[in-house]
């Protein structure tokens, strides 16, 4: 059968092998009895695959740190030999024994093979597990209604706050990039979600072109923010016969001068398959009525912790001029275009969420109880992904579970990382039991 690293990671961190648990009947390869008394902490980044093992060996007790991979030989082939990380390796677990190891002292490395030791009902369990067949969306898609929910829950929270994790990263990226801004960072996340997918890239490089200090002087100016967004997002149109749009274009210019404000972007604003109510003429003059009814939004965002309130906070319409507008010059039946609650559920999940917890992580402070608070009062959200989910067993609970379960599809079901997965060791352990 096709074998890889991650199985053996899976066997060893678990003790799925047979004399894992035994004083006496697991052997080196030179004959050595080997005790497992801790088998280590599990190194997902470079190093030793595990850390801090404790071991006895023929009677010795022994601590460090343990190597495994599918072949003896492997060990030359990635170097280990010449690098110091790998010193303190004082075992190596293999799949099979095809030549002796040795340290950088010479010594010989104790080695274990697994191959002789793992039962063919594990085997063929890790093999159904990851072998797609017939598979249409997730390879344990026929057994994953009847997973645990004191096994599925935890995972799900814990794999959302995993995908939190990697927001928060950019958080801090740009965090730094903005000379550390909080309004600006803030800012500058609203755009890009504002700008939603297709616009995204043009949303982002537009706030970032406009400092904050000149958005919080544009937004206490009645509509001027929203001129000179949409000028710097060439938007505003070369020729027209309105009053509003003439008035537009000059204080645009107005600004632009002032402020040094640059010439275009090099992103370009797409209206094409959009929703007219995606278009990014009403996401930008929205975005600016929400900066203009808010000139603090941040300090409001960061203290803030029910929905309902936030909701209120970011209840915004686009301006006069677009109640009879989608693009410039079409005019069409008046309807006023207000932020609905579903897209401002959006914002607070990917813009606000993010960005109020890497603040609290900057200050000390631990409020991942506040954050579960808003997102338990999020519907979840509605996608393929979580359909796919959906169609499998019930899970349509919060918003915080289907973030969760957009992070588990992309990345574990999607990569075949079920051996890093809850769902997919509990299937094995049980079969193995």
């Amino acid at each position: 059968m096709l074998m890889n690293e991650d199985f053996l990671h899976y066997l060893w961190k678990f003790l799925k092998f047979e004399g894992a648990t035994s004083e006496s009947s697991l052997y080196t390869t030179m004959g050595e009895i080997v005790q497992i008394i801790k088998p280590g902490m599990h190194n997902q980044l470079a190093g030793p695959d595990f850390f801090n093992a404790q071991l006895r060996i023929d009677g010795q007790l022994w601590a460090g740190n343990v190597e495994i991979h599918l072949k003896s030989s492997d060990w030359y082939v990635h170097n280990h030999e010449n690098d110091e990380a790998y010193s303190n390796v004082i075992l190596h677990v293999v799949w099979e024994d095809d030549c002796a190891v040795f340290d950088k002292a010479n010594q010989p490395i104790p080695t274990i093979t697994l191959k002789d030791r793992v039962g063919s009902r594990l085997l063929q369990s890790y093999q159904n597990l990851l072998k797609r067949g017939h598979k249409r969306f997730i390879n344990c898609e026929t057994d994953f209604a009847q997973i645990a929910e004191s096994v599925l829950e935890p995972w799900l929270e814990r794999v959302y706050f995993e995908r939190l994790e990697r927001k928060v990263v950019e958080v801090e990226v740009q965090l730094k990039e903005l000379q550390g801004d909080w309004e600006s960072v803030l800012f500058v996340r609203l755009a890009r979600s504002f700008g939603t997918l297709v616009n995204a890239e043009a949303f982002e490089e537009l706030a970032r072109n406009i400092p904050f200090t000149i958005i919080r002087k544009l937004s206490t100016k009645p509509g001027l923010l929203e001129p000179v967004l949409l000028g710097l997002a060439g938007l505003l149109p070369q020729e027209t016969q309105e009053a509003a749009v003439i008035q537009w274009k000059q204080d645009f210019e107005f600004a632009r001068t002032k402020f040094s404000l640059p010439q275009e972007l090099n992103h370009r604003m797409h209206f094409f398959k959009l929703r007219p109510l995606n278009f990014p003429t009403i996401r930008i003059s929205q975005l600016a009525s929400l900066y203009e009814k808010s000139p603090n939004l941040f300090e409001a965002c960061m203290h803030i912790s029910e929905r309902q309130e936030l909701h209120d906070l970011f209840t915004v319409r686009a301006s006069d001029y677009w109640n009879t507008h989608y693009t410039f010059g079409k005019v069409h039946t008046s309807k006023v275009k207000k932020l609905s609650p579903g897209f401002i559920d959006v914002l607070l999940i990917n813009s606000l969420i993010p960005v109020r917890f890497a603040y609290a992580r900057h200050r000390g402070l631990e409020i991942e109880e506040q954050l579960l608070n808003v997102l338990t009062q999020i519907p979840a959200e509605k996608n393929t992904i979580v359909q796919g989910f959906e169609a499998l067993r019930t899970i349509d609970k919060d918003a915080m579970h289907s973030q969760a379960l957009i992070q588990l599809k992309k990345h574990y079901c999607d990569l075949n990382r079920c051996l890093h997965c809850s769902v997919g060791n509990s299937l094995l352990s049980a079969r193995h039991n």
